[in-house]
């Protein structure tokens, strides 16, 4: 016996499915099967029933609308499924594999740790298929339909995007059309969608529909919504009108490993094929140099170089982690300089992403370090015999990295990220370290060493003070610090009472957007999906105590499972600090962005618009 719920609510027997009426007791079983093995409240589930015109009686007619669930269970022979009541409302019990929600999100979460795409494509197709038309259509609820089914849309629609990714990726353009054009139409203003379908007919040789399209979807988002396509979509315009080549040729399918090797082949990333336009943006060099006035984090370089030379029979690899503007940088730079020695062969470092936070592709680093290499005159960076040590940072798709590992005895890569990586870590071995904010005396420390110990010495306190209102952030810091240097008559204490009443617009130097508190963390939310930027915000918005699943919970107004789920992504994201299991908590320098983002007008200030 089997439950559906992505369809009309169903219960099916083998072949036998049986659509249920509408009806109180039908309502009461999608509640409880979008909520499977949770408690769902009372509240909730009169909510869902009578939604604002509940009746004075509705506790009485709650538990009638149980018996009656309870007498339909028996009438269909269903035994599998126990609906329980338990203190503060009910929950139903399914035997494994019995609900198609759940093996939806079984199969999505396979999906992502698949190490191969058609692996990847194949699961997600088999979740897709579980849907069967517009969920509980025959669930007459309004509040179900405001307020859960958005949600189980979106789920779906975010495998249909990763599975058109994928298409896209192997080549396969013509599969890929068919379903992005119906999906593109049945959600105009999706316009990831939008930017597939426009690539998919590109590449399968109809440059002209994919500027009609592109025409179509500028002259929707102004009609309707009153704004332009979003950056990736003038990009890809132009990229069509230049004619560049999009996407690459699919290869041969990978065939099975070899039954015995020696030793690991080095992987080698294809080169970048030349283009035919001006490029998008890159990032500067990011040089390994000693880093001005770096303080602290003496444990962290320590495990870090130990970890980096003490094994020598095989590579290395060390994933540093935390917040936007924690040092993860800086310490992997540091580290750098420390364990050179151990590296004849070279140590270079590559930044992941463009200057718009966009992911670079394993074939261009690769052609930059190979270039660095020449230059530095080694013959290579990525040969299985070379000992070398490479810094990749700002790690944003582990996907990416993995060409680009080094495989030679003796070679190390050290990767700073937002993420944990943790995938990345089990699968090749790794080692990996999460960043906190300095403590308060390394702040000082830090703050001391920029301004010298004749300034710093002269306002203790205030120093103390100032490192406070920085939340002990690195870059925040050292901002500040910037900030004084440039006004040698501006005392310590008055530089505090300055930036406290207004912290995140004075955490930015005019002269280099890069050194901007606020645009540091609003490009990190703008990588992220618009719930979790949505929840971020929200959180950010809620008294500053350590928050429970439940708490977020009530807070986010979702059931306990996926706002859990949310929590542990904004933690992995580095926009959570995770306590004791299951409590999280919010920095306060994040706390205080997350109230002030959506009040700032101000273009260089503002939190980036997600279209």
């Amino acid at each position: 016996m089997r439950f559906q719920v992505l369809g009309p609510l169903r219960i099916a027997d083998g072949p036998e499915v049986v659509v249920l009426p509408p009806s109180k007791p039908t309502i009461l079983l999608a509640s409880l099967l979008l909520h499977p093995d949770a408690v769902v409240p009372t509240d909730f589930l009169r909510q869902a029933i009578w939604g604002d015109d509940e009746p004075s009686s509705a506790k009485a007619a709650l538990h009638t609308c149980v018996l009656r669930l309870r007498k339909t269970f028996i009438k269909y022979g269903i035994a599998e499924a126990v609906i329980e009541s338990v203190p503060g409302g009910y929950r139903v019990v399914v035997e494994d594999g019995a609900l198609d929600l759940v093996r939806f999100r079984e199969l999505r979460a396979g999906a992502r740790a698949a190490q191969d795409p058609e692996a990847e494509l194949y699961l997600l197709r088999e979740a897709l298929s579980l849907w069967q038309g517009a969920p509980l259509s025959n669930v007459p609820s309004d509040f179900l339909r405001r307020d859960e089914l958005p949600g189980l849309v979106e789920e779906r629609l975010s495998v249909v995007e990763r599975a058109c990714d994928i298409e896209l990726l192997l080549g396969r353009c013509g599969q890929a059309l068919v379903e992005l054009r119906a999906v593109s139409r049945a959600h105009p203003g999706h316009e990831r969608f939008r930017e597939q379908l426009i690539e998919a007919l590109y590449r399968s040789g109809r440059k002209a529909d994919a500027l009609a399209e592109y025409r179509e979807v500028k002259r929707y988002l102004r009609e309707e919504l009153g704004v332009d396509p979003g950056p990736a979509l003038q990009r890809l315009e132009l990229r069509i009108l230049r004619g560049d080549v999009l996407g690459s040729p699919p290869g041969p399918p990978p065939g099975p490993p070899p039954t015995a090797a020696p030793a690991p082949a080095a992987v080698t990333p294809p080169p970048l094929p030349p283009a035919s336009g001006p490029p998008l943006p890159l990032p500067s060099p990011l040089p390994i140099t000693a880093v001005s006035s770096f303080t602290g984090r003496t444990a962290e370089s320590t495990a870090i170089a130990a970890r980096l030379t003490s094994d020598r029979s095989g590579p290395a690899l060390v994933v540093v982690s935390g917040a936007p503007g924690i040092g993860k940088t800086a310490l992997a730079l540091h580290v750098a300089q420390l364990v050179g020695h151990h590296f004849p062969d070279g140590r270079f470092a590559v930044r992941m992403t463009r200057t718009d936070g966009t992911p670079r592709t394993s074939a261009e680093v690769a052609a930059e370090l190979e270039d660095m290499a020449a230059a530095s005159g080694a013959a290579s960076a990525c040969g299985a015999d070379r000992r070398v040590l490479l810094i990749l940072d700002d790690v944003a798709d582990p996907a990416l990295v993995r060409p680009l590992l080094p495989t030679g005895t003796g070679s190390a890569a050290v990767l700073t990220s937002r993420l944990g990586l943790a995938g990345l870590v089990a699968a090749h071995g790794g080692w990996a370290t999460r960043l906190d904010a300095l403590a308060e005396d390394e702040s000082c420390q830090l703050l001391s060493a920029a301004l010298g110990d004749v300034r710093a010495g002269a306002e203790p306190e205030a120093v103390r003070e100032l490192a406070g209102a920085c939340g002990h952030f690195p870059l925040a810091l050292r901002i500040a610090a910037a900030r004084l240097l440039t006004r040698p008559r501006l005392a310590v204490a008055d530089c505090v009472a300055w930036l406290r009443e207004d912290p995140m617009r004075r955490l930015s130097l005019p002269d280099d957007p890069r050194m901007s508190v606020p645009r540091v963390l609003g490009d990190a939310l703008q990588r992220l999906d618009p719930r979790l930027a949505d929840a971020f915000l929200r959180v950010g918005g809620a008294p500053p105590s350590p928050l429970s699943v439940a708490g977020a919970a009530r807070l986010l107004r979702i059931p306990p499972l996926p706002a859990e789920e949310i929590l542990e992504r904004l933690a992995d994201a580095g926009l959570l600090e995770e306590e004791a299991a299951g409590h999280f908590r919010m920095h306060e320098l994040l706390r205080t962005f997350a109230r002030c983002a959506t009040g700032y007008r101000d273009d260089s200030l503002a939190l980036p618009s997600r279209q």
